[in-house]
């Protein structure tokens, strides 16, 4: 606790927490002399434009964007507004509207489904959208000033992103046509040819999209960024399995592959003047931003203290020939916006982080640390027993809340194609300020490791990761003598929502108590009920369907197991949630009362419906309000 908060009766860590303001999606204008942004200083998520020379910011808001800012936004082709997505209280059935500096918004696509922006014309004519208006996720060419929309694509999986070319003619993207469901290809095109020809993907396809045949079948290929010349791409490929960047010149069909492959390197964007690239590079736990020299190939880190560096959305963080936009941060140290200038790799920060009461030296600091695991713990499997899996190396943190003895919060991440890393983390750091010491797992099935170690995940929800986590749990319990072993909760989000239930039903023997939060429980029903790309993209991805693996939906259900729960749960969703939907949370409920099981403070479970809310929220007050449930249950139950 903030040592001038100590005299403060009234002094309120969980809330002063949730206060912090937070910025979020910051992109360049197209000439670089400005940034655009979410930014809830004001206690509410409002939009901000900062002149980058001038350091002045400007609101251009006033409550017209959606108070959570989990979509990003992006600047029409002149610099004029800023597009950005609107939804219904979370539930991610995006429209998509403009907003100028006068705080004037009009709507320019709107549809039913769910709607993205991927691109935007250079010249302003028109805007690239992905959108599940027709089952799957597709492309759509929206005309701006006008009422035309055009569809470009039309495959049975989804289309996740798009970019155009400099000039607007040509669009590359990423999807899959063959039958490998882990299989991803890079496929250029012209817009004309899609929207007047046929959709590429359609039944009477006959556009010019031409496969570019990156990386073998099985891998997945993506572009993320034009070259200034339009004639190349940057682009990524895993066929090597550490994911691994490449520029692809399209004037005579060669991929210039970058790095050495020791550590996964993902693409985030050319310099403005096409003679470098930026990428992300995965270590360890850490996010290592690096810069390579297309004439030489060397590459470079940028000199930043170890934790996680983020680019935000591909190609949009050049803000001149020198300097690029990034958000930085450490697992205590909260994120600053910095102008990085590559020349002489001297940094400038644009927003400073707000620390309020505290100040970094306030906040729990991570230990980072790894294990053998072979997915079978100690602990007795109550569910579904496993022979010994492949023995893998596994990466953990560690937050000590200095509390003796400590109870401990062990919180799966979500995803589970994700991982947990030394980025500030407001959630562990309002655990640790009430005393909770926080365990994350970054389980098989986690990014950062390569495609085999996430491929490890395929048809095995519920299997070796569930053990890692739970291995993770008996090496802190026998290595740290200041864990108290009678007070361990789960606690976690999504997927990690999934993992908590499976946790409780799976290893009850290890756990107090448990919460979990927009987490799947009934896999079959999930898969009826979820938007077209999550069944298609998650579901079938890693399951396969349910009429293909009937027992495997049944047998990795935490639902099945119900019975099992022998510690206080606390369940809560978003009533809104489009992508797990509320009902998923409503069954395992329902099938608690069908086994005698009692809700209430002082009873078996309790239940929270979160209203005006989807698939979690950035918002001040439903921070709050999520973060009072957490710790009161907690208070109470461990």
């Amino acid at each position: 606790m903030p040592s001038d908060a100590d005299s403060d009766s009234d002094f309120d860590p969980l809330e002063e927490l949730a206060s912090l303001p937070t910025l979020a999606h910051p992109t360049v204008s197209p000439d670089g002399d400005r940034v655009a942004y979410y930014h809830d200083v004001t206690g509410r998520n409002e939009l901000h434009v900062l002149d980058v020379e001038t350091g002045e910011t400007e609101r251009w808001s006033d409550g017209e964007v959606p108070r959570n800012a989990r979509w990003y936004i992006e600047w029409d082709a002149d610099g004029e507004r800023v597009f950005f997505h609107d939804d219904e209280g979370g539930n991610e059935q995006n429209d998509i509207r403009a907003i100028d500096p006068d705080g004037t918004v009009e709507t320019v696509a709107e549809s039913e489904g769910q709607n993205a922006i991927h691109d935007v014309d250079p010249d302003g004519e028109f805007l690239v959208v992905g959108s599940s208006r027709g089952g799957q996720m597709n492309v759509y060419r929206h005309e701006l000033g006008g009422d035309a929309v055009e569809r470009l694509t039309d495959y049975d999986r989804a289309v996740w992103s798009s970019t155009l070319s400099p000039n607007g003619d040509r669009i590359a993207y990423s999807t899959n046509e063959t039958d490998d469901y882990d299989n991803k290809d890079v496929y250029v095109a012209s817009v004309d040819s899609l929207a007047e020809d046929g959709p590429a993907g359609g039944p009477e396809d006959a556009s010019d999209a031409r496969n570019l045949g990156i990386g073998e079948t099985g891998a997945e290929a993506v572009a993320v960024d034009w070259g200034p010349d339009g004639e190349r791409l940057l682009v990524s490929d895993n066929t090597e399995d550490l994911t691994r960047c490449g520029v692809y010149d399209l004037t005579d069909d060669s991929v210039t592959w970058l790095g050495d492959l020791e550590h996964e390197e993902h693409p985030e964007c050319f310099g403005e003047d096409g003679d470098v690239v930026v990428a992300s590079r995965t270590r360890d736990a850490a996010t290592v931003p690096v810069v390579y020299d297309l004439e030489t190939g060397e590459g470079r880190e940028l000199d930043l203290p170890e934790g996680v560096a983020d680019f935000g959305e591909a190609g949009k963080s050049v803000i001149d020939a020198d300097r690029v936009l990034l958000k930085h941060t450490t697992p205590t140290r909260r994120p600053d916006l910095l102008a990085y200038d590559l020349s002489d790799d001297t940094t400038e920060t644009l927003v400073a982080a707000e620390y309020g009461p505290f100040s970094p030296d306030d906040f729990a600091d991570v230990e980072y640390f790894t294990f053998e695991s072979d997915g079978v713990p100690k602990a007795l499997a109550e569910a579904v027993e496993h022979d010994p899996y492949e023995t893998l190396e596994i990466g953990a943190l560690l937050y000590d809340s200095g509390e003796r003895p400590s109870p401990l919060v062990v919180m799966p991440h979500g995803g589970p194609r994700a991982r947990d890393s030394k980025a500030f983390d407001l959630y562990a750091q309002v655990l640790a300020q009430r005393g909770y010491s926080v365990l994350k797992v970054n389980y098989r099935g986690s990014t950062g490791r390569g495609r085999g170690f996430v491929e490890e995940l395929h048809d095995d929800w519920g299997g070796a990761e569930q053990g890692d986590v739970a291995i993770a749990l008996e090496r802190v319990l026998d290595e740290r003598e200041w864990v108290d072993d009678d007070r361990v909760a789960v606690f976690g989000g999504s997927y990690g929502g999934y993992s908590a239930y499976w946790q409780l039903v799976q290893y009850p023997s290890l756990y107090d108590a448990g919460v979990a939060w927009i987490g799947l429980t009934d896999l079959e029903e999930m898969f009826e009920t979820t938007m077209p790309h999550f069944r298609t993209e998650l579901m079938e991805k890693y399951l396969g369907t349910p009429a293909d693996a009937p027992d495997l939906y049944r047998e990795r259900s935490p639902i099945t197991y119900a019975e099992n729960l022998s510690a206080p749960l606390f369940m809560i969703h978003g009533v809104n949630d489009r992508r797990v939907p509320v009902s998923q949370a409503r069954l395992f409920r329902d099938r608690l009362k069908e086994l005698g099981y009692e809700e209430g403070e002082t009873g078996d479970f309790e239940y929270e419906e979160l209203g005006e809310e989807g698939h979690a929220s950035s918002d001040i007050d439903q921070k709050k309000r999520m973060f009072r449930l957490l710790v009161d249950f907690l208070d109470r139950r461990v």
